[in-house]
């Protein structure tokens, strides 16, 4: 029987991506840059995890963006669905024995900022981990004692901003900070979470940076802002809202990262 790495080298016929990109709910649009798009259903490939999410395709798209060889995953799992914080690992062990080295993670997330409206995007510094767990809970090996100083990759982080400055468009820049969900955070949360230095929020992305750290892949993410945190508008937060708001922040972000992706070595 084929494994998921069997399927995935033998459709990708001689690429060799060593960039790989998480795709977030709403964000599919960046597959329309993809070049000689070859698409993998998650069903096709085994051991592969299954999203429940709407927004979320559930597929592997190899090609290339700007004459570079990528492996795009439309769709993640989150945390929330199965309550599995490495949800994402078999999907990360898979792209490490790829030959996958940089790992560039998108999200659709709320804004603690007057200053980050709505269909603006943010370029990830850094996060806190306000889930109460951990991806790496369970490994044996020293190995899971990971460094999270330079948890963000410079060099990609630098291509992602000087993509941006190049196309014209605002980037702004800062701390996510990860929420377990499936429940939208509470007004109390999230004055909270801007006391403690956060600037937007999310559901997704901590686990597989934390992941991608230990397995030795550089890591840079970028949110889409699709909301304002709850108690600053005084509306409900709704999911609708998050598919209806993704694709305004992510044309701007398709544009960055068509470019970012080109000049990454």
């Amino acid at each position: 029987m084929k494994t998921a790495s069997d399927i995935i080298v033998e459709a990708l016929a001689g690429l060799t991506p060593r960039i790989a990109l998480v795709l977030g709910s709403g964000l599919g649009g960046l597959v329309a840059a993809v070049e000689k798009a070859v698409h993998i259903p998650y069903s096709r490939l085994p051991g592969f995890p299954q999203s429940g999410v709407s927004g979320h395709a559930g597929e592997i798209v190899a090609g290339t963006i700007g004459g570079k060889a990528v492996l795009l995953l439309s769709g993640r799992i989150h945390y929330y669905e199965k309550g599995d914080a490495a949800a994402m690992r078999p999907v990360l062990e898979i792209l490490t024995g790829l030959g996958i080295e940089k790992l560039i993670l998108t999200n659709a997330a709320g804004s603690l900022r007057e200053d980050l409206p709505p269909g603006s995007v943010m370029l990830i510094e850094d996060h806190i981990n306000f889930s109460g767990t951990n991806p790496l809970i369970g490994e044996e090996s020293d190995a899971r004692f990971v460094g999270m100083t330079s948890a963000y990759d410079a060099d990609i982080c630098a291509a992602i901003s000087g993509a941006a400055a190049a196309e014209g468009i605002e980037i702004g820049r800062g701390v996510y900070m990860w929420f377990s969900g499936p429940s939208f955070e509470t007004p109390a949360e999230i004055r909270m979470a801007r006391t403690m230095g956060a600037d937007a929020v999310g559901m997704s992305t901590v686990p597989e940076v934390i992941l991608a750290r230990f397995m030795g892949l550089s890591v840079a993410a970028c949110s889409v802002i699709t909301n304002y945190g709850a108690g600053m508008t005084g509306g409900e937060l709704s999911h609708a809202e998050t598919k209806d708001m993704a694709p305004i922040g992510g044309q701007k972000l398709q544009a960055i990262l068509t470019r970012a992706v080109g000049e990454l070595g």
